[in-house]
């Protein structure tokens, strides 16, 4: 049987997904298409190991990949250099000053790239799931400048990370490093990259995901700072 992706309609309910075991192989994880970036639809997709990702041109698309990038608090890499970094004190690590700037930051374009799957429609949301306290950033200062961070969603015990960036050697990794340090249990990278494959994320089935999750979304929420 070949898999497709369900549509979902803007007034669909907000648990209109299907199970993520009925996600494509190829493109892998595509799950379905459409609805909305309301508060209620992006938590009941977080809880349920689904997430957005498309482009400006693009419908929504929620995705479920198999395997799973995650990675456990407990397995952080932290090189030589970067455990200088964190005794000299290099950065002033916050939480939560300006979500804001932190999604913008990560939105701007990198390198030769000119387009970015972050759109204003995605900044928007983002900022509304933090004000209602679901989304935190991890922010690096240097000289009164920010100067690093990262953006995701907290449920629980589990922190969904959607992005970061950094703007001088070594400040995303402090933010991530001080993200591990903060009583989370599983953060999800969703989908892997050498840098994080680094800092110690791995691969695991959906299946392993999926039972972390529910062991761990239902948790008391962390509480930053």
């Amino acid at each position: 049987m070949t898999l497709q992706p369900i549509w979902i309609t803007d007034d669909a309910p907000v648990h209109a997904f299907p199970d993520v075991d009925y996600a494509m192989i190829q493109p892998n994880g595509l799950l379905a298409v459409g609805g909305d970036l309301s508060p209620a639809r992006l938590l009941h997709a977080y809880q349920r190991g689904i997430f957005p990702w498309f482009s400006e041109a693009q419908p929504i698309l929620w995705w479920a990949p198999d395997p799973r990038a995650v990675l456990l608090p407990e397995a952080i890499k932290i090189s030589r250099s970067l455990k200088k970094t964190l005794r000299r004190g290099v950065f002033q690590v916050t939480f939560d000053q300006v979500f804001p700037r932190v999604i913008e930051a990560c939105a701007a374009p990198r390198g030769h790239q000119n387009d970015t799957w972050i759109t204003n429609h995605m900044i928007a949301a983002y900022c509304e799931l933090h004000a209602r306290g679901f989304a935190h950033s991890v922010e690096c200062w240097q000289d009164g400048a920010l100067v690093g961070g990262l953006y995701g969603v907290a449920i629980g015990k589990v922190f969904f990370g959607e992005s970061m960036f950094s703007r001088v050697s070594d400040a995303s990794k402090v933010a991530l490093v001080t993200l591990c340090q903060s009583g989370y249990e599983l953060i999800d990278c969703q989908l892997p990259s050498d840098h994080l494959k680094r800092m110690g994320a791995t691969e695991i089935p959906r299946r392993d995901f999926m039972r972390l999750l529910v062991q761990w979304r239902d948790a008391p929420n962390i509480v930053l700072g």
